[in-house]
């Protein structure tokens, strides 16, 4: 039996539980989990973790899963960018179905493992110190951004050093980080505005502190005008990139740190809005599967918003202030962890307020995937894997491309740029869009 009449729902993740770490436990779990895929394949074309599974299996012997090796299923795993999309746009058996089918979690089941065993790659766990490469690059940025441009003499010396492809983009740093610019930028509350009364925690996420000042810089401009207090905070980082490593102590201790931060501030009155989708499912999804009795954890989780989803949820409470027609065709990038939270396209929501705003939705993975996508190993597949997503959103020729992912932007123009495109200058959030609607 396919399907269910019931919602999909996701269990807690038993990560403190000695069986949960059992390998051969593990490797049975896997096959019976590829087992399901193999004779169901409608993931094929989400990326690569399934076409290297479906083709192991059609290769082997018997055409069985059994006949496959543990490092045929590593590499299904290594394949696998914890996406989502799998569970949340394909999989006809995720619970409650009986087959309780949930394989991004089933991959960081895996990696948890190989992490406790002491086998994350060390430039994977020199990464995911996002805050404290943050604010070494923000006081050494023009040192960093000069080694790390693209087509910079020292990519190639980096690459070998590091095995980050000399293609990949990496982010620039800022010299001041985005809270430090807060005083400076934090417009007051428009008397005037709808939400004037409200209150708004913006929850700066690394890029946003560290590397992009951009979406934060409109969105507290945008909420600002529509009356709403609005401050900057960045308490630790969410913790994503450890997540991706199967690091769970690491991120168990961020979601409590930083909840606890958060919590008496919402309790003050204040809603909590993160600036990247990525740390927005962090804090409304994943943590509470974590650490399923921490009550901050949840009280955080409620409270919390994706920033496009905010200006919607505005707009029907109480209202936005007017907005100026903007007549452009905007193509917009559905990103992965904003499907993945599974609130439906609020960015295209949030652009349709705009009066003659002609927005059109991709909803294709850009092929990123966190760091996954910058190292040597992994930039062609990530390419590969972004190519459709690029060419759905310039067949329009549309006027403005953007994305809720801060990765995905950047790295979509690479995939054009490979593509043989001219890509647009900048593929920023779309909160930047509304911003120049209402001539912020």
């Amino acid at each position: 039996m396919e399907g269910s009449l019931e919602a999909p729902t996701r269990h807690p993740l038993p990560w403190q539980d000695e069986a949960w770490y059992d390998e051969a436990a593990l490797d049975a779990e896997l096959r019976r989990v590829a087992d399901i895929c193999h004779g169901c394949r409608r993931c094929f074309n989400l990326c690569d973790s399934f076409p290297i599974l479906f083709d192991a299996v059609d290769e082997s012997p018997n055409e069985e899963v059994a006949d496959l090796s543990a490092g045929q299923l590593k590499a299904v795993v290594d394949a696998c960018t914890l996406c989502d999309m799998c569970f949340m746009t394909k999989c006809p058996y995720v619970p409650p179905h009986e087959f309780d089918l949930d394989f991004p979690h089933l991959m960081l089941r895996y990696r948890a493992v190989e992490h406790r065993k002491g086998e994350t790659g060390f430039m994977d766990r020199q990464l995911a110190e996002m805050d404290r490469n943050g604010r070494l690059g923000s006081l050494l940025a023009g040192a960093a951004n000069f080694a790390t441009q693209e087509g910079g003499m020292l990519r190639p010396a980096i690459e070998k050093v590091t095995g980050i492809d000399r293609r990949a983009h990496l982010p620039p740093f800022m010299d001041t980080p985005l809270t430090r610019q807060a005083p400076a930028i934090v417009p007051p509350p428009n008397p005037d505005g709808p939400a004037f009364g409200r209150k708004v925690a913006i929850y700066a996420g690394c890029h946003d502190e560290f590397n992009d000042g951009g979406p934060g810089l409109a969105a507290v401009k945008v909420l600002a005008h529509n009356g709403l207090t609005v401050r900057i905070e960045h308490p630790d980082c969410c913790g994503m990139p450890k997540f991706e490593n199967g690091d769970l102590p690491a991120v168990a201790s961020a979601a409590q740190r930083i909840s606890a931060h958060f919590v008496p501030l919402i309790a003050d009155g204040w809603d909590v809005v993160p600036l990247t989708t990525s740390c927005a499912l962090m804090l409304k999804f994943e943590w509470p599967l974590i650490e399923p009795g921490n009550a901050d954890v949840a009280t955080l989780s409620r409270h919390t918003f994706d920033l496009s989803e905010y200006v919607v949820r505005l707009s029907k409470d109480c209202g936005i202030a007017p907005i100026a027609p903007m007549d452009k065709a905007i193509a917009v990038h559905f990103a992965c962890h904003a499907r993945a939270q599974n609130m439906g396209p609020k960015a295209m929501e949030m652009l349709r307020l705009i009066p003659e705003a002609r927005p059109a939705l991709t909803e294709r993975c850009s092929g990123h995937g966190g760091k996954w996508g910058i190292f040597k190993e992994n930039f062609d597949r990530a390419v590969k894997v972004g190519k459709p997503a690029a060419r759905n959103l310039v067949k329009g020729d549309p006027d403005v491309i953007v994305s809720e992912c801060p990765l995905a932007g950047p790295h979509i123009r690479q995939v054009l740029s490979a593509d043989g495109k001219t890509p647009p200058a900048r593929i920023g959030h779309p909160i930047e869009v509304l911003a120049q609607a209402y001539g912020l």
